[in-house]
């Protein structure tokens, strides 16, 4: 399994070779990320199947349930081996209601930051990505020197290897990088959802990883006749095509799709072979350019 993983690649990501099939911990929360998972036992299994079958790029947050992905994660891989690299976020934490509620201040990125290591189980966390909060979903301009400084300094004191960030604009990135050496994005990105694509390239002739985060749409799954005909032709799930057009789309897009369920964590890692012709491509292309014009 291992080899299906290596089709695709590896990118550098805080210093190690990690490969472009990764896996995003989000799902194994309860709904709506929030609360324990009703299967706790599958969770683990899903984590242990995707470090066994070559993925070593896991990411998360402690304010993932809050704290039950990191504990799960803790559970099920813990020590971990050498060559994981477990990316985390902080700049949010989690409302009794289940909101989402901005915590940007430095003492609360610090809070943040020890949260991840008690609850992971570690001394050095190997990437924190600084999650702002902008629009949510979106970017929006402002200044993050504050937040990326708090985090440099938690990176002096050796709690943090490597800084990335996430929700962000290309100005912003530029702000970030006069203050400490930024090693990834995550924004949101996907075969529709095209808002980055001079963001990706720019990345790209910078050897940053594009992290995009909402790979298959999220919240609102990718939907298109095009998509599913193109799947259908190639005896392959949609899904798995519009993973593979991003694997195809710039070398340094890492991906992090999640699930709670081993079959579609399955599926999600066999789209790492799935090899896309030029007239695929164009013709996928050309989904994000219509839905532009909407």
């Amino acid at each position: 399994m291992s080899k299906l993983l290596s089709a695709a690649g590896t990118f550098s990501l805080g210093g190690r070779a990690v490969n472009r099939m990764g896996y995003g911990a989000m799902q194994l929360a309860g709904p709506g990320v929030f609360g324990p998972p009703k299967d706790r036992d599958t969770a683990i299994a899903v984590l242990r199947e995707a470090v066994a079958s070559g993925v070593n790029h896991i990411d998360t947050s402690d304010f993932y349930g809050p704290h039950v992905t990191n504990q799960i994660i803790r559970e099920a891989l813990h020590p971990y081996s050498d060559d994981l690299t477990i990316v985390t976020k902080v700049g949010a934490v989690r409302g009794s209601d289940s909101s989402w509620l901005p915590a940007q201040e430095p003492k609360e990125i610090e809070r943040g930051v020890h949260d991840n290591l008690r609850n992971l189980g570690l001394e050095r966390l190997d990437v924190v990505n600084m999650r702002i909060m902008g629009n949510v979903h979106a970017p929006s301009e402002g200044s993050i020197a504050k937040q990326v400084a708090a985090l440099a300094e938690l990176q002096q004191q050796g709690l943090v290897r490597h800084i990335g960030l996430s929700n962000v604009t290309s100005t912003q990135i530029a702000e970030a990088q006069g203050i400490a050496k930024i090693v990834c994005v995550q924004n949101h990105y996907n075969l529709v959802q095209r808002g980055d694509e001079a963001l990706v390239d720019e990345l790209a002739s910078k050897g940053i990883a594009y992290v995009p985060f909402f790979p298959l749409g999220g919240f609102t799954p990718l939907q298109s006749s095009t998509l599913s005909s193109i799947a259908a032709s190639l005896g392959a799930t949609p899904m798995q095509v519009a993973l593979a057009w991003l694997l195809h789309r710039a070398p340094n897009i890492l991906l992090i799709p999640g699930t709670s369920s081993l079959a579609h964590l399955r599926e999600n890692l066999q789209a790492a072979s799935l090899k896309l012709s030029d007239e695929v491509l164009a013709e996928l292309d050309a989904i994000g350019e219509r839905v532009e014009q909407h």
